[in-house]
């Protein structure tokens, strides 16, 4: 039997919410396709040399957003891999269109319970920088779940999923899209 390999054709966009496991996830899924991982907020960072968190304090969510928007595009462009974006890209309707003509969008799907168990405790999140951080979660998650549902794909983050089965999600979801993913022999 030939073996056979993934080859990707387009760039595979990684939305959700903040602890969906768009870092995480993605990195094991560059790793398995054998392409590079990119990382919106990453890329930002090292741009602004500063955080994410002291961006939105010194300059507001609006230069960030169109900052985020820039950086995107530029990744959409560089080279085909998996792209890790922060929670709140894809609720940019230009920035969904963009992704859509260049790339392909997957939804990490996780429920409010396993995003707060891994959000809780992290200080880097600027938008839980409330007096109720789980009300604010909650909120987040209303407000942003029907735009998330846009997504060309979408895949279950489940608490007893290791990152590696939700890559295996992501690339099973992905091989239903043959314009983004084919297997092809070696």
């Amino acid at each position: 039997m030939v073996p056979l390999q993934m080859r990707l054709k387009k760039t595979v966009v990684l939305v959700g919410m903040m602890g969906a496991g768009k870092t995480a996830v993605g990195t094991v899924l560059a790793k398995r396709l054998a392409v590079p991982f990119l990382d919106s907020d990453a890329a930002i960072e090292k741009a602004a040399n500063m955080s994410i968190a002291e961006i939105f304090a010194r300059d507001g969510e609006g230069f960030f957003r169109a900052k985020e928007s820039q950086v995107i595009s530029r990744l959409l462009d560089d080279e085909r891999g998996i792209l890790s974006t922060g929670g709140g890209a894809f609720l940019s309707e230009a920035n969904r269109e963009m992704i859509s003509e260049r790339g392909v969008s997957v939804l990490l799907d996780a429920d409010e319970d396993l995003l707060w168990n891994r959000v809780r405790h992290k200080d880097s999140r600027p938008l839980l920088r409330t007096a109720d951080p789980r009300r604010t979660l909650q909120d987040l998650i209303a407000k942003r779940g029907p735009i998330y549902a846009q997504a060309d794909l979408k895949v279950r983050a489940l608490p007893h999923y290791a990152v590696t089965d939700t890559a295996e999600k992501v690339i099973e979801a992905l091989l239903t899209r043959p314009d983004v993913l084919e297997l092809e022999e070696a």
